[in-house]
């Protein structure tokens, strides 16, 4: 297939898709794929990342092979390229036989335009002879940053992809989410034997989603009063412990919230059951670890909260980037305490990870704290992270409070001479003990009572003493010691402070005594529609549900949130203004279009098929008053003529073709010298009027 005979991607993306413009980035993606350059995507969740090789692999010939990680997500995206009318398929653990069967059938007879397999497919020697067999002319690999040491979720068999690559002689195109400089130096290193691919860095903003931290202040608590603001939206909350999963659940369905748990100690079928619910059902809320997320692709989760502070900014990047993939209004709160940062930290010394790499550890979580305890717009601190910047945010918790700070240099200098005169051999308790001049008995029997710093910090209370101390982590000026027990010991950024070379802010809203901090967002929580819009929004809820459980699949795969709040807000009133809806392919118009108006009008006015097939384009218009003059002109100008009438197929042909002479009108079939004499200079006319 040379270029000029390819099908027209933007065509197909309004065709197949329904989407009448690229999102920002895709366009330049997807040409380069197409021009069969290799090309390394960083895109943000919910910018369509998809889509760039989906519509590549419709306009080449042969096979796009797909590269992901998660058996649920493979089904899921199959399942939706199905819908719209796509031929796809997956080879997995999970395929029955009649499915595998099914999809070698497919691949056999070139119907097949996407295979979706998961990177330990690679490891059989079988793979590579069925995939040259196939005619695969594209690689394309999801969730990239798996192939990085550096990555959160590495998986050795994404080292294989560089091989394949190099066997097959085909373009590779790998996409992600979350990739610093590093993750992606790695990503290149080992998919493109190190020759830079066409990178495309599109940003990593996701202005739709609120951020928002709080330290940990009865965290169950604050937890139960974000969910109470959001009752009756899909939800996530993200745990440290299997056992907080289930007692979170647990606590949620006592305020009366649809909740369930997940993590990997449970029964692989009860964590499939749960997948699936949490797909299906909405305003169902998951307590899960972080075992459960990669694989999910659900549009309409409204929230993601943390119960426990995340291991690294990509970690936190890539779960909340769970929610809100529809680019619709989605919340999203972490909280943390010392005891977080102890766990973390605890965990990195204990690994067995070589130095070099436990110090790249502590730098990555550092950059969490940094933006756990941001004194300003928690976006901006985000993004930097990753490389990028935004010019304004108006949707983080900082922009809408700005905290308080105040000079705590004092307060910092007094926390470091404890740890440095009791010898760097103590946790934060028994520091803030000396400091608030107790005198327990451990203070007692080492003689810390006699210290130059006991008691000279009584200006703060112990629970404020803690988020100093925190703060201070937050700033790596101290770092638990697992040698010494959980030990703090200063690092050499303390020094400075210490000797009063350098000053240091604190926050003050994270020191004064917290109040009920998760209801002060309650107010803003973004509707999806107005109150009054809410019953039909629910009835198309509704009527999508019934037709995903006929389908026995995910709501979302018959339409998104988005398309149905958008039926809301724009009220078509036929097939023609239905077409128009962000998301309403050829195939889903055939499928739902009627099933969607009668709701929406409570009627729907069957329309010829023909007809159908022109819905949304200007085609239809044209057939329309096509057929008005047919109509007045079937027995003559004067009406006692022979009656001639054109089929429904060949006035549509006419308003497609639009040709632009009576005799090439007189050669679309149907037509014919006596038609093409009659109606011939009237269609004409019709056609120059448009």
């Amino acid at each position: 297939m040379n270029e000029t005979s390819r099908p027209n991607p933007k065509q197909l993306l309004a065709d197949v898709f329904g989407f009448d413009a690229y999102r920002d980035g895709q366009e330049e993606i997807v040409d380069a794929v197409l021009a069969g350059k290799n090309a390394l995507a960083i895109m943000p969740t919910g910018g369509g990342k998809s889509l760039c090789f989906q519509l590549p692999a419709l306009c080449l010939e042969g096979v796009t092979v797909v590269i992901s990680p998660l058996i649920a997500l493979m089904r899921d995206q199959v399942r939706a390229l199905r819908e719209v009318g796509v031929e796809a398929g997956s080879l997995t653990s999970g395929n029955s036989e009649e499915e595998s069967e099914e999809v070698f059938q497919a691949l056999e007879e070139g119907r097949l335009k996407l295979l979706y397999i998961a990177p330990e497919r690679l490891a059989n020697p079988g793979t590579l002879r069925m995939l040259r067999k196939v005619n695969t002319r594209l690689i394309a690999v999801d969730e990239a940053h798996c192939v990085s040491q550096w990555g959160h979720d590495f998986r050795p068999d994404y080292l294989r992809i560089g091989d394949l690559r190099r066997d097959l002689d085909v373009p590779l195109a790998a996409f992600t989410a979350t990739a610093d400089a590093e993750t992606r130096d790695e990503i290149v290193r080992r998919l493109f034997d190190g020759q830079p691919p066409e990178i495309f860095l599109r940003g990593f903003d996701r202005p739709n989603l609120h951020l928002a931290f709080l330290p940990k202040n009865s965290p169950r608590q604050q937890i139960l009063r974000f969910a109470a603001a959001r009752k009756g939206q899909s939800g996530i909350v993200y745990c440290s412990s299997r056992n907080k999963t289930e007692t979170l659940a647990q606590a949620l369905r006592a305020e009366g919230h649809l909740a369930i748990s997940y993590h990997a100690g449970m029964d692989r079928e009860d964590r499939k059951l749960a997948e699936t619910r949490f797909q299906r059902e909405d305003g169902l809320i998951v307590c899960a670890t972080i075992a459960f997320g990669m694989g999910i692709d659900k549009p309409d989760i409204r929230w993601v909260a943390h119960a426990d502070l995340p291991k690294s900014v990509e970690s936190y990047y890539q779960e909340i980037g769970r929610a809100g993939r529809d680019g619709a209004p989605a919340d999203t709160l972490t909280l943390y305490g010392s005891d977080d940062i102890r766990l973390q930290r605890a965990r990195i010394d204990e690994g067995l990870a070589p130095p070099e790499r436990k110090e790249a550890d502590h730098a990555r979580l550092n950059a969490l704290l940094g933006l756990a305890e941001a004194r300003r717009c928690r976006r901006r601190v985000l993004l930097r992270y990753f490389g990028d910047d935004v010019d304004h945010c108006d949707n983080c918790d900082l922009c809408a409070n700005p905290p308080e700070l105040f000079d705590g240099t004092t307060a910092v200098r007094k926390a470091l001479s404890a740890i440095l005169r009791t010898g760097e051999y103590f946790g934060a308790g028994h520091l803030i003990d000396i400091l608030l001049g107790k005198t327990t008995e451990k203070v007692i029997s080492r003689g810390h009572d006699r210290l130059p710093t006991f008691g000279v910090g009584k200006e703060y209370d112990q629970r404020q003493w803690q988020a100093i101390f925190r703060q201070m982590m937050g700033y790596d000026l101290i770092r638990p010691d697992m040698e010494r027990h959980g030990a703090l010991r200063m690092t050499p950024a303390a020094r400075p402070i210490l000797k009063g070379e350098e000053t240091i802010e604190l926050r003050k809203d994270t020191i004064v005594k917290a109040t009920a901090a998760g209801s002060r967002r309650r107010a803003s929580v973004k509707a999806l529609v107005s109150e009054e819009d809410e019953p039909l929004l629910s009835a198309l809820k509704a009527k999508r549900r019934a037709l995903a459980d006929a389908l026995n699949a995910p709501a979302y795969v018959v339409f998104p949130d988005s398309t149905l709040i958008a039926m809301v807000a724009e009220r078509p009133k036929n097939l023609d203004e239905f077409a128009n809806l962000a998301g309403v392919g050829a195939v889903k118009l055939k499928r739902y279009g009627k099933d969607f108006l009668e709701v929406l009008n409570g009627s729907f006015e069957t329309v010829h098929p023909q007809r159908q097939k022109l819905a949304g384009k200007p085609a239809g218009a044209l057939f329309d008053r096509l057929q008005e003059v047919q109509l007045a002109l079937q027995r003559g100008p004067e009406g006692h003529d022979k009656l001639l009438s054109c089929t429904n197929s060949t006035l549509a042909k006419i308003a497609e073709l639009k040709p632009d002479t009576v005799s090439a009108m007189e050669r679309i079939q149907g037509m014919g010298p006596l038609k093409a004499a009659r109606f011939g200079e009237a269609f004409l006319a019709v056609l120059h009027e448009e």
